[in-house]
């Protein structure tokens, strides 16, 4: 006979597939074709009928959630997959790529994605009484993690607001709070505290993305941020390397050839504009790093993103 621990093993994966068909179900319901909604603040559905191209944005803090199909994330060198089974969390503004890898017409990709704030995390942090890391070793600001029942069976229930937009402006807000206490009490706990940390290196390497990120077609001095921050030169990269799994100087790059890309979009400007309003003085130096980044020369890349009809960006 089945022990009573197999037996209830089984009956809970059962329960977590029919949560996850009914996630599926809502999802493709609130968007019935290929997209992105907003259709609650902070929380973001997302439809694919076909494995997508390698796009590159920006991604923010935010817990992302598979319904059905996978996807690829690269940040730096690293590389994450997720899938139905697996969730991944990013605590921090950082330059990455993704793509859809697993979709079709007959079983689209489905996501939902809720945006995670300081104000947010700290106040469910609070009121656990969980303290903020101080002083922790930064750890790279993407991660995957296998999704749990009750995760998703909290994901689940925000969807289901969807369909009561009366009871969501008093509900969600009260199921994002509980999404947010299962993550901390999760092994992505740590990682996800650091979104609310008001000290230590994690906080002051944020700090240093976001000067960065407003700067970023400044020269790059990095003894000067290492300094205003108050750490050493070393110990300022070091941590930003494990936080973001890049360099300062890879990731100003990243931000400057991606805002490159979109003013050649949106704005129509020719390759050495776009060069030189993002930094670069040298047209060919532009032209070479542009190319090894997005694997196609400006003028060709642009090209082809024009003749797309949308482009897959983001987590």
């Amino acid at each position: 006979m089945p022990s009573m621990r197999g037996s209830q093993a089984s009956t809970g994966a059962q329960w977590a597939q029919l949560i996850r068909e009914e996630l599926v179900e809502r999802l493709m319901r609130a968007l019935p074709t290929d997209g992105a909604i907003e259709p609650l603040d902070g929380l973001r559905v997302r439809r694919e009928s076909a494995p997508t191209g390698l796009g590159h944005g920006v991604s923010e803090p935010c817990f992302c959630v598979i319904a059905q199909g996978s996807k690829e994330v690269l940040l730096g060198t690293n590389r994450y997959s997720y899938d139905p089974l697996h969730y991944l969390i990013a605590t921090a503004t950082l330059p990455i790529a993704s793509r859809v890898t697993e979709a079709s017409a007959e079983q689209p990709y489905v996501s939902v994605i809720l945006k995670l704030t300081p104000a947010l995390v700290g106040s469910v942090m609070v009121e656990a009484a969980q303290p903020a890391p101080r002083g922790a070793t930064a750890v790279t600001a993407i991660d995957v993690s296998a999704l749990d029942v009750g995760l998703l069976d909290a994901v689940v229930r925000l969807v289901r607001l969807l369909d009561s937009p009366g009871d969501a402006r008093f509900l969600a807000p009260m199921v994002k709070r509980e999404i947010v206490y299962r993550l901390l009490r999760s092994e992505q706990g740590g990682r996800l505290a650091q979104i609310a940390a008001m000290g230590g290196a994690a906080h002051r390497i944020t700090e240093a993305i976001e000067r960065f990120r407003t700067a970023y077609n400044q020269p790059l001095r990095v003894e000067e941020v290492a300094r205003a921050l108050g750490m050493s030169v070393s110990g300022f990269h070091h941590h930003f390397r494990a936080l973001t799994a890049m360099s300062p100087l890879q990731f100003q790059k990243h931000l400057r050839l991606q805002e490159a890309r979109r003013l050649m979009l949106s704005e129509g400007l020719d390759a050495a504009s776009a060069g030189y309003r993002v930094g670069y003085a040298n047209p060919s130096h532009f032209t070479r790093e542009y190319k090894r980044l997005f694997g196609a020369p400006p003028r060709h890349d642009v090209e082809q993103l024009r003749g797309r009809v949308r482009t897959n960006v983001g987590i």
